[in-house]
């Protein structure tokens, strides 16, 4: 009241840090702010109080209906009544009902979430962002890995939802995240759960990669992938931010993979730096990560003994005799080696853990040369590629003939030049025939199933033909 004394009410109130409307009401009331008085009254008639009890009954019995719905039974069952712009005031009165009355609503329970406790991971698919590549659709897959406390995430491209793709993108981000959580959740993955009875429990191969890492896998309940909620509102914020990125980039093609990933990169460093100071502090509650990882590989130098073969690691592996004498490096995966003579691939054979693996076709050359070398053979029980080789070794002894063991190789042999199946199909043939499996019946009826084998001729027709067709449908 006092600026107002000394110029217009607009100056007063810009003077008085209050809108010109307030002010009106103050020099109004003389400088008394008067509280707003709450109305117990309606202002209006209620349109619907005839038949509110039946609106009622109907939300009790089905408490999902909506307003428009419920609209339109009023319109139909009270012609002239009712008007269809009235659903606005319908709409307004449900929503009051509903909270005075209506069924209880689910509430959210927020996570005490500790720093290092637990990390999570899932895929998400990103077909709704358009993404091409060179001007072809890109569909892929998002493997997202996500610490709860501080945020922290990383994102791998894949097109499957594979055991190999989980283990490698977990791999990737504990491997920058600098450390491991005490617990990993995941949804109910096929590649980390199998189905047990009524429910699901983790395979074999997922415990194993947990245990190597000191990681307690768990996994949600199925259907209830709240149970896994941060990672999956990472998803949303994450594909939101790509979503935006490319709006201002103006383009969703991208010349290479590579330039896709890089893009992607980017985005995910920005949000991370966003969140560096959580990140630093629940970096120091990680565990730390094991001397090599999951799939790294132990380099091994090896020599191929004069028996063509190989120690890794208590295991014996037979290799091609023409590498007998040469030193190899042997890279040891957990599911595989790889055979390096200097710097050149050579062989690759699947790893066991124990036992041999001994290949008939790296040593037969030298065993059809030396055949009474099988009988006493220390691995002769890996050289019966399938149970009709073995029945056929038997056969062959029982049948009173001389030479079983050559016979025999003569059959690994020949399996080795005209093919396993091919053979095993002959020696099958013999046997059921109750006839001695020997190298000769063997490959005559290989002879006679390659000469029986039809020949189809497709005799290409004359163009004229078609000419001659067109023209006597124009006539």
């Amino acid at each position: 009241m006092k600026e107002k004394s000394k110029g217009t009410l607009r100056r007063a109130a810009m003077k008085s840090n209050i809108c010109e409307k307030t002010a009106s009401k103050y020099v109004k009331n003389e400088g008394r702010a008067e509280p707003k008085k709450c109305r117990k009254h309606r202002t209006r008639s209620d349109p619907f109080e005839a038949h509110w009890p039946d609106v009622i009954h109907m939300l009790e019995r089905s408490p999902t209906l909506e307003a428009i719905t419920i609209m339109d039974y009023l319109l139909e069952k009270y012609p002239g009544i009712y008007k269809a712009s009235q659903v606005r005031t319908l709409q307004r009165r449900l929503s009051r009902w509903r909270t005075e009355y209506g069924s209880s609503k689910l509430a959210i329970f927020r996570q005490d979430h500790k720093p290092g406790r637990q990390s999570q991971s899932d895929w998400t698919h990103m077909k709704s962002l358009k993404i091409t590549i060179s001007g072809q659709t890109f569909d892929h897959l998002l493997y997202h890995f996500v610490l709860p406390y501080s945020g922290f995430e990383t994102i791998m491209i894949c097109h499957s939802e594979t055991f190999e793709s989980l283990t490698k993108g977990y791999e990737q981000g504990v491997l920058q995240a600098g450390g491991v959580c005490q617990d990993h959740r995941t949804d109910n993955l096929t590649a980390a759960t199998q189905a047990s009875g009524n429910g699901r429990v983790f395979t074999s191969r997922w415990q194993d990669f947990m245990a190597h890492y000191g990681v307690t896998p768990s996994r949600n309940n199925p259907g209830e992938s709240h149970e896994n909620g941060v990672v999956e509102k990472s998803h949303d914020l994450f594909k939101n931010a790509v979503d935006q990125q490319l709006l201002l980039r103006g383009s969703r093609d991208f010349q290479t993979p590579e330039d896709y990933q890089e893009f992607l990169t980017k985005i995910k460093d920005k949000r991370n730096w966003r969140r560096r100071e959580k990140i630093a502090e629940e970096q120091e509650h990680l565990k730390p990560l094991p001397e090599k990882g999951f799939y790294e590989a132990t380099l091994l130098k090896v020599c191929v003994t004069p028996d063509s073969l190989i120690h890794v690691l208590g295991v014996a592996y037979s290799v091609p005799s023409r590498l007998i004498g040469n030193w190899l490096k042997v890279y040891a995966y957990r599911d595989k080696l790889e055979l390096f003579l200097s710097s050149k691939l050579i062989l690759t054979l699947p790893r066991i853990e124990a036992g041999a693996l001994i290949n008939y076709r790296h040593l037969i050359d030298s065993l059809i040369r030396k055949p009474g070398a099988f009988e006493n053979y220390q691995y002769r029980s890996y050289l019966f590629p399938n149970l009709s080789f073995r029945k056929a070794y038997d056969t062959l002894k029982s049948g009173g003939i001389g030479s079983v063991s050559r016979r025999y190789c003569e059959l690994l042999y020949l399996a080795k030049m005209e093919g396993e199946e091919v053979v095993t199909a002959s020696i099958n043939i013999l046997l059921e025939a109750q006839e001695l499996p020997l190298k000769d019946k063997i490959k005559s009826l290989i002879t006679s199933v390659q000469k029986s084998s039809e020949v189809v001729k497709v005799e290409i027709p004359l163009l004229e033909a078609y000419d001659d067709l067109l023209k006597g449908e124009a006539s």
